[in-house]
This record gives C-alpha cells, structure tokens and sequence, in this order.
C-alpha cells in the first residue's frame, strides 16, 4: 500500500473536479484498513479553489522554477531582515526583491500556458495565482504549502516581509572617541597647534552624520516602494474578488438554468414514454 502522504501528495496533483471524489474515495478506503484517525485526517482536506489548484499544477509541472522561487523568497526575507536591523542597504533588498519578482514571473508564464490547456483560468485567476507565489517569500505557512505544492486557498503576501508600518531609522552609533595624537615639540614661544585637529574631528563628524541621513532616506525610499506595492496588491485582490464574485455568479445562474433544463427533458421524455406505450397498447 502506498505511504499516505504519496496518497495525499496523488490528490493535490489530480484535475479540480476529481479532488472531492478522490478525497472521499480515500477517506472510506481508510476506514475500511481501520485507519479511522488517517480516514479523518483525509476526510477534513479542503477542495483547492481554482487559483491554489492552478498554483499546485505549475509548482509540480516547473520543480526548477518552483526551486528557484524558494531560493529567491529566502534571499528576499533575509535582505529585508538585515534593511531592518540596519546591517544591509536598500540597493540590496531592491535587487533581492526584483529576483523574486522574476521567479513568480516565470511560474505566472507557465501557468498562463496551463490556462490555454485547461481553458478557465481567467486573467483574475491568474493574478491571485501570482499573489501566492509572492507570499511563500513573507509567509512561513505559504512557503510550506508551495514547497510541497498543496494549496488549498490563495494566500496574500505580507507586508515588507510581515512587518507594517514599521519605524526606520539608522542603527545606532558609538561616536568615536577623539584620536590622541602624540604632540611635537613646540619652541618655547609657541602656543600647541590644536586648532588644526579640532577642525578634523568636526569635518569628520559632518561627514557621518551625511551618511546617516543617506542611509536614512535610503531605507524610507524602500518603505514608500514596499508601501505602494502592498496598496497595488491589494487594488489588484479587490479587483480580483469582484471578478470571482461575478463569476461564481454567473456559474451559479449557468447551473440553475442546467437543473431546469434537465428536469424539463427528463419529464418530457416521460411523456414520451407513456405516449409511446398508450400507442403500442392501442
């Protein structure tokens, strides 16, 4: 018998519409071997939506893109870590960040050709498949499911690495102590030449306390990039529900219409039949 969790890897890979009736085949094959607690455990699995089932299918069919999205999101988690504890700078989280965004790309453009295959994956679907790629970079709980490929819902990617509205400023600094030089011998007739020195050391001062304030706008810049991406996601979600929203509609309008139809046919076909049979009697 295979391992249950090959038996629960099989159910994510299979098309959305053979998830339920696998699930539940499982569940009762389970119960049957007097495995009630697996039988359970299969049993509470959730039917992927449309856009985590999309997101599975192109992680397992790309395993170097889904590779590649790992080691992207980690690499973008830890530059923002070090922005934040003031041991990176912006240049690097932005070429991090850009990194990332090319490995989400590249799994969005194979699910765009799984979309031409499977024929009803809209735009909008596409666009929440994008957001949960983007959240295995911030997310613990949404790495794990990418990594293993078993979505069940789409996830939104947290803000600059989970962290809102945070506070920048410049790490802080021991000013350094005034170096002591050894004094040359001065003629009897003149005063220590200590203005030269004060001078320096004020020189010096101005010049970190510039660079403070570089880095300083350096990190605020990331914060208003990292600010106006988050309102862009989530314009883009909203935008992105109302289409589901109008598409479960529409589906939910499509059924109706399909219920009726087939109730109509099956009691016109009754008709039919007992027409027929009244002739052959006759």
């Amino acid at each position: 018998m295979a391992d249950l969790d090959e038996e629960i890897d099989r159910l994510y890979g299979l098309p959305l519409e053979q998830f339920v009736s696998g699930r539940d085949a499982l569940a009762k094959r389970l119960r049957g071997e007097k495995r009630r607690e697996d039988a359970d455990a299969v049993k509470a699995l959730r039917k992927p939506t449309v856009a985590a089932w999309a997101a599975n299918q192109v992680l397992r069919s790309q395993p170097d893109g889904r590779r590649a999205l790992l080691e992207a999101g980690d690499a973008l988690r830890a530059a923002q870590e070090d922005l934040l504890a003031g041991r990176g700078d912006a240049a690097a989280a932005r070429s991090a960040a850009e990194g990332e965004r090319r490995a989400v790309g590249d799994l969005v453009s194979a699910a765009r050709g799984l979309a031409r295959d499977e024929g009803f994956l809209s735009d909008a679907v596409l666009d929440r498949v994008r957001e949960t790629l983007h959240a295995a970079a911030t997310d613990d709980d949404a790495r794990a499911e990418v990594e293993a490929a078993r979505l069940d819902r789409e996830r939104r990617p947290a803000a600059f690495g989970g962290v809102e509205g945070f506070a920048v400023a410049p790490p802080a600094r021991a000013r350094a102590a005034p170096t002591k030089r050894p004094r040359p011998a001065q003629p009897a007739d003149r005063k220590p030449a200590v203005d030269g020195e004060a001078d320096r050391e004020r020189e010096a001062e101005r010049e970190r306390r510039a660079a403070e304030r570089d880095r300083r706008r350096e990190l605020q810049a990331a914060l208003r990039e990292a600010k106006a991406a988050e309102r862009d996601a989530g314009r883009r979600r909203r935008e992105a529900e109302r289409a589901a929203h109008d598409t479960e509609r529409q589906f939910a309008r499509a059924r109706a219409d399909l219920d009726a139809a087939e109730a109509a046919e099956r009691e016109a076909a009754a008709r039919r039949q007992a027409a027929e049979e009244a002739l052959a009697e006759g």
